[in-house]
């Protein structure tokens, strides 16, 4: 059987430990050279990068968020190791974690990160297909002759590379498609390597629960066990027509999951649909200066994030919600793309003044879409805001020295409210 230590990269004849170095962090498995969709999940992105950027925190259970009335973003794995999970309520989550250090999101520093690890994978393949800034996709057919060394291998050195170069790691998941390569990367973390093969692909998914499918909430699940659909062997005893008849399009896409059957394609070129930023206030507010405040540095988040992908929105979209649960979303179409922060906030901040006094809000979030590239943005002035020019170049001049000296170098006197 075929074997790879993911320590030093030596290919040998399966066994416990590398001949070479005597690791026991190994890969054996009958198609390791022969697979190639892949997987790959950064290991608690943002409470790594933090930990890495902190060495004070290396040994603490850390949380990324906001406030009590907030939500935890990531958590590293000593908080999960004492229950606290992505979207948990900040509440909740210190209660499970009391002794936990909570850090404000730096996404700044995360696309940073993200952009040197998109950068590694594309040295491997041009077939990346990026799901947020932690996970993606990736397609290694026919780069064994490329790189000389089989999917396996690269994938093992990519995570390598990005433990030396950056300080971080990530879990692969290697399999023959989409759907198995995802649930692979979820086996054997943090920092592991699973592989899914075809011959063993049915025996291995039919008793596992249909929660293991991507989308498959609770509320999914629940619709779902009505049925008497609790595993991919209780999806195997129905026909196809019978799941359309009774789920739609959802019917067919589990028929063919349950066999393991996923004939998407990679894709390098998925467009982006929207990049927002919220927040949920630790208490309900009406204060003009505290949701100013908010509206502003949300605002510079959706920009700074727009920059860093090179892309603009033509849309900017405002989201309330009040202290009784009730959603209100507000949106403007604008004149033409836009990536800079000023012209974002000025539009959410005006589609703020024109909601009717309605709060108190427990929740507030801006973002943009109908994205586009960045190379048509921002390109006219506004004839009824002379001032708007001037705005635009002191906000370019910001981003230059930031670049150089850091996000902290300029501080905006409104983002301190």
């Amino acid at each position: 059987m075929p074997a790879l230590c993911r320590d030093c990269l030596k290919t040998f004849e399966t066994g416990p430990r590398c001949p070479v170095c005597r690791s026991p962090r190994t890969l054996n498995h009958p198609e390791l050279f022969d697979l190639s969709i892949a997987h790959m999940d950064c290991d608690a992105f943002f409470a790594s990068v933090e930990k890495r950027d902190n060495p004070d925190l290396a040994d603490k259970p850390v949380i990324i968020g906001g406030g009590q009335r907030g939500v935890v973003s990531t958590a590293c794995y000593v908080a999960r190791i004492r229950g606290v999970k992505s979207a948990m309520p900040m509440f909740k989550a210190l209660k499970l974690c009391p002794e936990a250090v909570i850090v404000r999101p730096r996404f700044d520093a995360y696309v940073e990160a993200s952009k040197a690890i998109r950068q590694m994978m594309e040295d491997l393949t041009p077939a990346v297909e990026p799901l947020s800034l932690d996970e993606a996709f990736m397609d290694l057919s026919g780069t064994a002759k490329l790189h000389g060394a089989p999917p396996a291998k690269l994938l093992a050195g990519l995570v390598k590379r990005m433990k030396s170069e950056l300080g971080l790691t990530g879990s692969i998941g290697l399999s023959h498609n989409k759907f198995l390569a995802k649930v692979a990367s979820d086996l054997d973390k943090p920092h592991g390597f699973a592989i899914i093969g075809q011959n063993e692909t049915e025996a291995f998914l039919r008793p596992k629960s249909v929660r293991l499918i991507w989308g498959i909430g609770p509320a999914a699940q629940e619709t779902l066990e009505k049925a008497g659909i609790r595993t991919f062997d209780d999806l195997h005893r129905w026909d196809i027509k019978d799941l359309h008849a009774r789920f739609g399009s959802m019917g067919d896409r589990l028929w063919h999951l349950a066999r393991g059957q996923d004939y998407r394609a990679v894709s390098a070129n998925r467009p982006v649909k929207g990049i927002s930023n919220e927040t949920t206030f630790r208490e309900d507010t009406n204060d003009p200066g505290i949701l100013d405040g908010h509206i502003w540095r949300m605002s510079e988040k959706v920009a700074s994030r727009a920059k860093a992908k090179d892309i603009a929105g033509r849309v900017v979209t405002l989201k309330l919600k009040k202290s009784n649960h009730k959603l209100l979303t507000r949106r403007l179409s604008l004149r033409q793309p836009t990536q800079l922060a000023d012209t974002i906030y000025r539009t959410a901040r005006s589609l703020f003044d024109q909601t009717p006094d309605e709060g108190p809000y427990r929740l507030l979030g801006v973002g943009i879409s109908d994205l586009t590239t960045a190379d048509g943005a921002d390109l006219s002035g506004d004839l009824l805001d002379p001032q708007a020019e001037a705005r635009t170049r002191a906000e370019r001049a910001t981003d230059a020295i930031r670049d150089r000296f850091g996000t902290d170098a300029i501080v905006k006197g409104r983002s301190l409210r």
